[in-house]
């Protein structure tokens, strides 16, 4: 298991060996070419947007110029609360352009 820093949730996020075996089956694209690219949308994303699904759930996003001509990857963050804090990815792929939502936070 890989535990990747997030300074916005300000704790770490864990990537299980069965997540990334997810990502990298339903998602080819980006991984394991990209894989520190998950690191690097966690660290310093261009926008973070709650689920509208579920509110306990994060959606990460950071454009790449270098990614098949400019996408963006998402990193979706589920945080759990009880009985302790722990925030895991459920899941990671790449976009040209993101769903509409609301921005919990966006970067400048």
């Amino acid at each position: 298991m890989a535990r990747l820093a997030c300074p916005y949730l300000a704790a770490e996020v864990d990537l299980t060996a069965e997540r990334e075996t997810h990502i990298a089956e339903h998602h080819p694209d980006l991984l394991p070419e990209h894989r520190h690219r998950l690191a690097e949308t966690l660290a310093n994303p261009d926008l973070v947007r709650r689920s509208t699904r579920l509110s306990n759930v994060h959606l990460f996003s950071r454009w790449f110029d270098t990614i098949k001509s400019g996408k963006h990857v998402v990193v979706v963050v589920l945080s759990e609360s009880t009985p302790t804090a722990r925030h895991w990815v459920v899941t990671a792929y790449l976009a040209r352009r993101l769903a509409e939502g609301g921005a919990e936070w966006q970067r400048n």
